[in-house]
């Protein structure tokens, strides 16, 4: 049984090594800014910014294609930042060419993502719980879509939660494909649109932070931030009735 010196030396222990790692993180952050600081300029990300936006215009198909390969690539292994790659590409392609490729990208990678989870999951959850869960799948192969839809609009449960879960149940790929493609739909058009009024570098660089603060900009977070509870209030009194 450790003595209370020991139980009162170790929050030490673990509050100095906190420390220490605090400060290293600081010097390596310093070190890392002296070194590299001078591409983190303004003028340079301007310069890069023109070179995109040119090249985007010499060759929009391959920019379209490589975007739309990288967006399901993200959703479907559940890599993280799929929400600033939606805000990225807003602002890159605009609205129209953002919401196209974001949510067919969003549905393809969700849909691969439920057909990975379904070949390498589905046969041994079914073998080991299939009597546990004979009431859940006659359940969901009657409100499955409805129950999907319900969790694509609200985004309370991580949707890469939601592809492997529902990849474990009897609902077709085919439903789980157009039901998603609808149900994610509202909240890619916020998101997409929130893209698109984030201004261009050569704008920041001009107004400085006045140049963020746009009306629009902040009705795009509003709408981001109202969405969720917004749709909640819709579909609870859609059961209620």
């Amino acid at each position: 049984m450790p003595d209370s010196t020991t139980q009162i030396e170790r929050p030490w222990k673990s509050r100095y090594v906190r420390i220490w790692i605090g400060l290293a993180i600081i010097v390596i952050g310093s070190i890392a800014c002296w070194k590299f600081g001078h591409l983190l300029s303004m003028d340079l990300l301007v310069s890069r910014e023109t070179a995109l936006r040119r090249y985007q215009m010499a060759y929009p198909l391959p920019v379209l294609g490589f975007s739309f390969i990288i967006y399901v690539i993200a959703t479907g292994f559940s890599l993280p930042g799929a929400a600033l790659l939606t805000l990225f590409l807003g602002w890159l392609l605009g609205f129209g060419q953002g919401l196209l490729l974001v949510s067919f990208a969003s549905t393809a990678g969700a849909t691969m993502a439920f057909l990975m989870s379904r070949f390498l999951l589905n046969n041994i959850i079914q073998s080991k719980f299939g009597d546990r869960l004979e009431k859940f799948n006659e359940a969901l192969k009657k409100e499955g879509a409805f129950y999907l839809f319900t969790l694509r609009l609200i985004p309370a449960v991580p949707f890469f939660v939601v592809n492997i879960v529902m990849a474990l149940t009897p609902i077709p790929a085919r439903t789980f494909w157009w039901v998603s493609q609808v149900g994610m739909l509202p909240g890619t058009i916020v998101f997409v649109y929130a893209g698109t009024q984030f201004p261009s570098l050569s704008v920041l660089a001009e107004k400085g932070a006045a140049g963020i603060l746009t009306p629009q900009l902040l009705v795009a977070f509003i709408l981001l931030g109202f969405f969720p509870f917004v749709v909640k209030k819709i579909i609870d009194r859609f059961k209620s009735k």
